[in-house]
């Protein structure tokens, strides 16, 4: 017991309702003045739009995403132009994104789409984490963006965000833990449209999202222009363990397999282009239409043995056909 009887749990949790009361009206407040103008925002766009931007973001930094989501919204509009695209189409017009094993995924969870709900995303969290490559957070995001459903969404940027300014703490990555989904759910506005739009979990689930991608940064936050610096438990504690190491240090890029990936795909885009253009002129191609001869993908990396396994890695994962001769090509 405590304060004169009442239990010291239900004055914490109070506290915690009040402070995330303040805390979403100030940042409802900086979210209509600062909100980046991404295309797929403030309904512009429709639900499978916001799951396309959703999978694109994935590891990826906005600014990139902006111009791929543009131009793979114009060819594909929905799931079923998608579905019926080539796959060498696919992984052209995903480009330099990264993990293109996304846009396979993604063109899987078009087909199911426009085959099994007749082209509209389905409306269940259950219904959405069952299609192909999306997951929990996908999922929420996609209910709580596309279709303004009461569901706290969790990434990254949102933990952080949450960890520090209710709970005093620097979130170090890794798996989202329980007492964090907890915290999320707990903090989650009410949704009070009628008198209130401004406190939509809706706003909220945005809001905290862009404050930890360009305020409440991992590294150098800057609490001076954050409209959460009032109720902030971590700002007030002085920042304890700030930028501390991630549960799991931050991969390497020179070098890895990853990289090496990359540089097999981008031979083959371009090939596949060069491809394209020579039958728009009237040209045709000696051999496999778009396909890399054995001897040009081996002067791509010095390392025989590790291209030979990032080849055999893309295979396996579609990404690429190898053809009788040697000779690789993106899937037809």
């Amino acid at each position: 017991m405590h304060n004169g009887g009442v239990p010291e749990e239900i004055e914490r949790e109070e506290r915690l309702r009040v402070s995330a009361a303040a805390a979403c009206r100030h940042l409802a407040a900086w979210w209509e003045l600062n909100a980046r103008d991404l295309p797929w925002r403030f309904g512009r766009t429709t639900p499978w739009g916001v799951m396309v931007s959703e999978v694109m973001s994935q590891q990826t930094q906005m600014s990139r995403v902006v111009p791929y989501w543009e131009s793979w919204m114009a060819v594909w509009p929905d799931a079923a132009a998608l579905a019926v695209a080539s796959t060498v189409e696919v992984i052209t017009a995903w480009g330099r994104l990264g993990y293109p094993r996304r846009a396979l995924r993604l063109q899987e969870c078009a087909r199911v789409v426009a085959e099994e709900y007749s082209n509209e995303l389905p409306h269940t969290y259950e219904e959405l984490v069952a299609l192909p490559g999306v997951g929990d957070y996908t999922a929420s995001a996609v209910l709580s963006f596309a279709f303004g459903e009461r569901v706290a969404v969790i990434d990254t940027n949102i933990r952080r965000v949450l960890s520090r300014v209710f709970l005093g703490v620097e979130s170090r990555g890794g798996a989202a833990s329980r007492a964090e989904r907890e915290l999320a759910g707990r903090v989650l506005p009410e949704e009070m449209p009628e008198r209130d739009a401004s406190g939509s979990s809706v706003i909220w689930n945005q809001a905290v999202m862009e404050l930890g991608a360009t305020v409440c940064t991992a590294k150098a936050p800057q609490c001076g222009d954050c409209p959460l610096r009032g109720e902030c438990a971590f700002l007030a504690a002085g920042l304890p363990g700030l930028g501390e190491r991630r549960t799991r240090p931050r991969q390497r890029f020179q070098g890895t397999d990853r990289q090496v990936r990359g540089i097999i795909l981008n031979a083959l885009r371009q090939a596949a282009a060069q491809a394209a253009r020579g039958v728009a002129d009237g040209r045709l191609e000696t051999g496999a239409p778009g396909a890399v001869p054995r001897s040009q993908i081996e002067q791509l990396w010095p390392d025989h043995v590790q291209l030979d396994a990032c080849i055999a890695s893309l295979d396996e994962d579609g990404l690429l056909d190898m053809l009788p001769d040697g000779s690789l090509r993106l899937p037809q």
